[in-house]
């Protein structure tokens, strides 16, 4: 029964975050019976700014290889001339978008470990700011553009921005397409017929109050298991015995 995580009285008891980062956990458990042999699930949980680049990785001295760079006139090398570049054309402030992140990826150990499927928890700051939807709507569609199937689900009463609907739309869905539901799951997959693609979604509406449903988790063209989204929700809130 799905509950308002983000409003009185639930809100006041216990953190939308704590939810969010236990939920594509339990739903890794719940597909570990599911999937078949080959395939296996891992949670991403990564809330705020982008992950920084492990710059020690790369100052890392290789084996066998100098510690200064060749040519620099040091230990008897050749001295070189060091160029200059010029000015920056054009220099401003930027914010870069940050993504919350709540997913589950499943991937396929014949295909060399390829990722083959994903879903999508939504987060409000998925949702509060234009680029921050344009950056969520963006990795969607690369991901179906890569053969990835997406289940996007959105739980988040506080802000009625709608990503799927923004993903039929960068999709070029008609707009003959009627209003998505404010809460809703949307399993999607492209599907090449011949030389063109198509794209297919499974949108479910959710209440508040009332179970959640089963979407297809599409794993290869003619493969699909069901992801039984009740039974990973529920398991969510009693693992943090929300009321």
């Amino acid at each position: 029964m799905l509950r308002d995580h983000f409003r009185p009285p639930l809100d006041d008891l216990r953190h939308w975050e704590g939810f969010h980062a236990t939920w594509p956990v339990m739903i890794v458990a719940q597909l570990r019976g599911q999937l078949p042999p080959g395939y296996f699930a891992e949670p991403r949980v990564h809330s705020g700014a982008s992950a920084e680049i492990d710059v020690a990785t790369f100052e890392r001295n290789p084996v066998g290889l100098p510690s200064h760079h060749p040519g620099n006139g040091s230990n008897g090398g050749l001295a070189t001339a060091t160029w200059a570049p010029p000015q920056p054309t054009l220099t401003f402030s930027t914010d870069l978008p940050t993504q919350d992140v709540y997913e589950v990826l499943v991937f396929d150990e014949k295909r060399r470990c390829r990722l083959v499927a994903a879903v999508e928890i939504v987060s409000p700051a998925n949702k509060d700011r234009s680029e921050h939807r344009r950056a969520f709507v963006g990795k969607c569609a690369g991901l179906l553009r890569e053969q990835v199937s997406v289940v996007i689900v959105d739980v988040v009463t506080t802000r009625g921005q709608n990503l799927y609907s923004e993903l039929l739309e960068y999709l070029g869905q008609p707009e003959s397409e009627p209003a998505a539901p404010p809460l809703y799951a949307a399993a999607c997959r492209l599907t090449q017929h011949g030389n063109a693609w198509q794209a297919e979604t499974w949108l479910q509406p959710l209440t508040l109050g009332r179970p959640l449903p089963t979407v297809p988790l599409w794993l290869a063209a003619d493969l699909a298991v069901p992801l039984d989204l009740e039974e990973s929700y529920e398991q969510s809130c009693a693992v943090l015995n929300l009321p």
